[in-house]
């Protein structure tokens, strides 16, 4: 780390200053927005150099990624917030795609993972035993009982890449006329119940 710049304030690892990094590129994208915010933006924000930021992050695209991750977490951690009171697991499965659909469009971070073509969590990479675990990791959040409804850690994962790609087709393909979100929580409920079932029988 350098021992000037940083406000004065030098951070004590290489994980804080990606962590300070990251903040400072989120506070830019704020006021400036996704395509406008610039390396020398986050570099005076932090009031480094952008060789400072550069060994850290040794592309735009690995910051621009870092970035979208950190926004997918929060966002993450706001979907779970938000199906923390159903614990009927047909629910919180389509509502937990009602929210993502409806909420996405204004996601400034998660858009940069497309930007950079890291959109694992949300395009074909659904496919990737990252995105099924990470995906599994979010249904385990749910306040749901999986063991109770015959779900297992090894069916979760299949429940989860399921999941993503049913978000993935809707992502893709909208609903043309559109529905709106309670026409597409009835339609979820409908059909993501069968799934559930055949998961939760002994040989699924």
């Amino acid at each position: 780390m350098r021992t000037r710049g940083w406000g004065g304030d030098l951070p004590r690892t290489e994980d804080e200053a990606r962590e300070r990094i990251v903040a400072a590129a989120m506070r830019c994208i704020d006021r400036s927005g996704p395509g406008k915010a610039t390396l020398a933006d986050v570099a005076a924000e932090l009031q480094v150099t952008r060789q400072t930021v550069y060994r850290v992050f040794p592309t735009t695209a690995e910051l621009l990624t870092a970035v979208g991750e950190a926004g997918a977490t929060q966002f993450l951690d706001r979907l779970t917030d938000h199906v923390a009171d159903i614990t009927d697991p047909r629910d919180a499965l389509a509502e937990a795609i009602v929210y993502t659909l409806g909420r996405l469009p204004d996601e400034p971070y998660i858009g940069l993972l497309v930007q950079v073509g890291e959109n694992e969590l949300f395009s074909r990479g659904a496919t990737s035993s990252r995105a099924m675990e990470f995906g599994a990791s979010v249904l385990r959040r749910f306040p749901i009982d999986w063991a109770e409804v015959g779900v297992d850690d090894e069916k979760l994962e299949g429940l989860a890449e399921f999941m993503l790609r049913v978000l993935m087709s809707f992502l893709q393909y909208p609903s043309d006329p559109p529905r709106t979100p309670e026409q597409l929580r009835v339609y979820l409920r409908r059909w993501l119940g069968p799934a559930l079932d055949v998961a939760g029988t002994a040989d699924a």
